[in-house]
């Protein structure tokens, strides 16, 4: 969703998209050289995904806190999965923080609710 997961600000690779980024030589664009420049230095930020334990979806623009309550990011977006029956959520997170498993708070309006950090897509279907 532009303006959630990719603005000015937010590059392709902290969305996990470099793949569709064609850097190789030959190829030139509006912003190459930008985006040459992120590749290389790394993303300070990672979009993730997150699972929560309750009932309540986190919403856009919510704070992601760490075990010891410092803001590490913020939700970009989120829902109930009907298919996970939990509320997940689309978070960009401080590269550090942004491991697999690693445990997380988000604040829903002044309440401190339980996450985790869970790789994406939350769901692939068996074949």
């Amino acid at each position: 969703l532009y303006g959630h997961e990719l603005t000015r600000e937010l590059t392709p690779y902290a969305a996990n998209l470099g793949r569709v980024v064609a850097l190789r030589e030959g190829s030139d664009f509006v912003g190459r050289d930008a985006l040459a420049a992120r590749s290389e230095a790394g993303e300070p930020r990672r979009l993730v995904g997150l699972l929560g334990s309750g009932r309540r979806p986190p919403r856009a623009g919510y704070p992601v806190l760490d075990t010891a309550g410092a803001t590490i990011g913020a939700v970009t977006s989120g829902a109930l999965s009907p298919t996970l029956g939990q509320p997940i959520a689309m978070a960009y997170l401080d590269a550090e923080h942004a491991a697999p498993g690693n445990p997380v708070t988000i604040d829903l309006r002044g309440r401190a609710e339980p996450g985790r950090v869970v790789p994406l897509p939350f769901y692939r279907r068996s074949r």
